[in-house]
């Protein structure tokens, strides 16, 4: 390389350029030749890497060199070929100044090229262990967490080569600095450790349905960040909430509902307490022709004659009445009508009677979890029960409008 220098220089001189001269245009014309060589090699490798490559993956049964082709690792690292050939020619070079400025440019391009791999081949080991693993674990929150710490070293390293100082001297003066870096990489640090959080605990995973009502969240997971968790709502919109947000305050999970054998119904239906009465024999004949409850009435009746055998006083008496047929109806009715999953609670239950009447209670878990059907199920169901109610000479409560009001005001005038 020495040879080549001194003869170039000479040959230069011989053709009337002063020294200074002559290590000048020496300098650059061979710069400009070394880096249209290296392009060339650059373009040249990259070519061979995604034609030749392609071509061996193809032959292959393993998924990982697909993922590694597919995230350009294998194209990144032909990138290395036109730094190596800067670094071997560029000794070529008269200028010692421009020599030092072309080993200053190699060292950094050789750092941004190593980052640029790593980056990629990180890509590819978050999208391999996803298609090995399934999207279980939240490992984004790593993958993410090791390209911060990439691109962190990336840039001291680079710092270093300008300045001119150590890379280990580098570190340790950023020890001074910690303060501000935790300033700077607080939600970063508090994500990470929420992120680990969520994943060790498994109480977040990628597709979860989940709901939170201060922050406007209700929908499906579609994305674990370092800081941030995604969350698309029903109406499509997307909510983003802050990853250590989801472990210092409280959201809803309903995986357990997904993964389990049925969906919850719990609503009740309010009864007029004026409207409840034990039934006249009349009552008991028309609702033993009702074939839900048929067989009921007549073992109720059965018990009922039996106990009431010795009793002559009515008051002493046990009579049906029509609040308790009614819910008998109702579980019986839940029971044919296949919604219900009776693997898992099922009962339909009287409440404390308050100042809007008598709850009567349905607790079930539809077989359906779909969240429209599971709707139009829960809606059939009340439609059903609310039409029922008058069969049973019982009103529901509501309380009252306008309308009855007025109804009311026509009737004292008329």
């Amino acid at each position: 390389m020495e040879k080549f220098r001194t003869q170039s220089i000479h040959l230069l001189e011989n053709y009337g350029f002063s020294n200074f001269w002559a290590v000048i245009t020496q300098s650059v014309v061979t710069l400009v030749a070394i880096l249209i060589v290296a392009w060339f090699v650059d373009k040249l490798a990259t070519y061979v890497m995604r034609r030749t490559i392609p071509k061996l993956v193809g032959h292959t049964a393993t998924q990982w060199d697909d993922i590694f082709m597919e995230n350009m690792v294998f194209a990144k690292f032909a990138h290395f070929l036109p730094g190596l050939l800067l670094l071997y020619l560029h000794n070529i070079i008269a200028s010692e100044a421009i020599r030092w400025l072309i080993q200053t440019l190699i060292s950094t391009y050789f750092i941004i090229v190593l980052v640029l791999f790593l980056n990629a081949v990180l890509n590819a080991l978050e999208q391999l262990y996803i298609h090995v693993k399934g999207t279980e674990i939240a490992i984004k929150i790593y993958i993410q967490l090791a390209k911060v710490i990439l691109y962190s070293l990336g840039a001291v390293a680079i710092i270093s080569i300008f300045a001119n100082k150590n890379f280990i001297d580098i570190l340790t003066g950023l020890g001074a600095m910690i303060t501000i870096l935790l300033i700077v990489y607080k939600d970063m640090i508090m994500g990470f450790v929420a992120g680990i959080q969520l994943s060790a605990n498994k109480m977040l995973f990628v597709g979860d349905w989940i709901a939170s009502p201060k922050d406007g969240a209700d929908g499906t997971v579609i994305d674990i960040g370092l800081t941030t968790v995604k969350v698309q709502n029903w109406d499509r919109t997307i909510t983003t909430i802050p990853t250590y947000k989801l472990t210092s305050e409280s959201f809803t999970n309903w995986r357990g509902m997904e993964l389990s054998g049925g969906r919850r119904i719990k609503r009740h239906v309010s009864i007029d307490i004026e409207s409840v009465h034990f039934l006249s024999e009349q009552e008991i004949e028309t609702f033993k022709k009702i074939r839900l409850i048929a067989e009921y009435i007549e073992e109720k009746i059965k018990t009922i004659n039996e106990v009431n055998t010795n009793e002559t006083e009515y008051f002493n008496q046990i009579r049906l009445t029509n609040i308790g047929t009614f819910r008998k109806y109702v579980e019986n009715y839940l029971r044919e009508s296949g919604f219900v999953n009776l693997d898992m609670m099922f009962v339909v239950r009287q409440l404390q009677p308050t100042e809007k009447g008598i709850p009567i209670e349905i607790y079930m878990f539809s077989k359906v979890k779909e969240f429209v059907t599971y709707e139009q199920i829960q809606a059939d169901i009340f439609d059903h029960i609310l039409a029922i109610v008058p069969t049973f000479n019982l009103r529901v409560f509501q309380e009252p409008s306008g309308h009855n009001f007025s109804k009311y005001g026509k009737s004292e005038q008329n």
